[in-house]
């Protein structure tokens, strides 16, 4: 049976957002080839923040909610900002293929959050669709396999920490959503303390680094800023009128937009992971929105 009605807003606004996601991953790739990834990020998320205050005044911000606006603001300490910071470490300390592999389980996070937190119901259909999107996303984040060297072990709990509080981030705004049903605002509140975050934490520790921007990064950054801006507003929407156990699989797919982008921009061959990786996404996808 086809999925009801009511679910098929949340449906294209999760699949808008991985779009997105995936195409902001190809941007910030070719950003990184000039600019290192902390300035990029000083200039991805403000960006996005200065954008969503730009546009502020043609939205609709009644029905102010304290509680909701202390969640969505929690919730921007950690996403994006955190979760960024937290990636980049990630990557340095451990290399892509690890970070990218672990971070692919955040919707397991997510759906156990919502069954345990939101009262979302959990059955064998969304447990198996979900851990088949995650192998799925798995596989295309790391085609190669992963193998975590010892002396790096120890740096396991950042891509961990990493896709917890990812899922974290969408069983929180949920539950804002919940009490204040309006993603601008939540996507305007969270930016703008990411925003904060972003300058602000680099600013107090020990590894304070000076901001090195150039034209063609700098461009390629704030391609990534709109593109994730919109990805994370999508997302809220999505969540608004949808469950977690929908939305957070379906934004997971979001490897399968930049795996398309990279076949045709930056001319990435296809390995026979990454197809296997597409099979098992789409596959997680039709069970999941399949009804019986």
């Amino acid at each position: 049976m086809a999925p009801a009605a009511a679910d098929l807003p949340s449906i294209a606004c999760a699949v808008l957002a991985a779009a997105l996601f995936g195409t902001a991953l190809v941007t910030t790739h070719i950003g990184l080839r000039h600019m290192d990834a902390l300035s990029g990020a000083r200039v991805s998320i403000p960006l996005a923040a200065v954008l969503f205050w730009l546009a502020a005044p043609l939205r609709d911000l009644g029905g102010w909610q304290t509680e909701a606006a202390v969640i969505y603001t929690v919730v921007g300490i950690f996403f994006p900002a955190a979760v960024t910071l937290l990636t980049f470490a990630a990557n340095r300390r451990l290399g892509p293929t690890v970070a990218g592999a672990i971070g692919g389980t955040a919707p397991l996070f997510a759906v156990l959050g919502a069954a345990v937190f939101l009262g979302e119901p959990l059955g064998i259909r969304e447990l198996v669709a979900t851990g088949i999107i995650v192998v799925g996303s798995t596989l295309l984040s790391s085609p190669d396999g992963a193998v975590t060297p010892g002396h790096a072990r120890g740096a396991l709990w950042l891509p961990w920490g990493s896709a917890v509080l990812r899922g974290a981030a969408q069983v929180l705004s949920k539950g804002g959503l919940a009490l204040w049903p309006n993603p601008f605002a939540a996507a305007l509140i969270g930016y703008s303390v990411s925003a904060a975050v972003v300058w602000g934490a680099p600013l107090i520790s020990r590894q304070t680094r000076r901001f090195a921007a150039n034209r063609r990064g700098g461009a390629w950054f704030a391609a990534t800023g709109v593109l994730n801006g919109g990805a994370v507003l999508s997302m809220y929407y999505a969540l608004s009128s949808g469950p977690v156990y929908i939305v957070s699989p379906i934004v997971a797919t979001y490897p399968l937009f930049t795996l398309a982008l990279s076949a045709l921009l930056l001319r990435v061959p296809p390995r026979a992971a990454l197809l296997a990786g597409v099979l098992l996404t789409v596959t997680g996808v039709a069970v999941l929105l399949a009804r019986w």
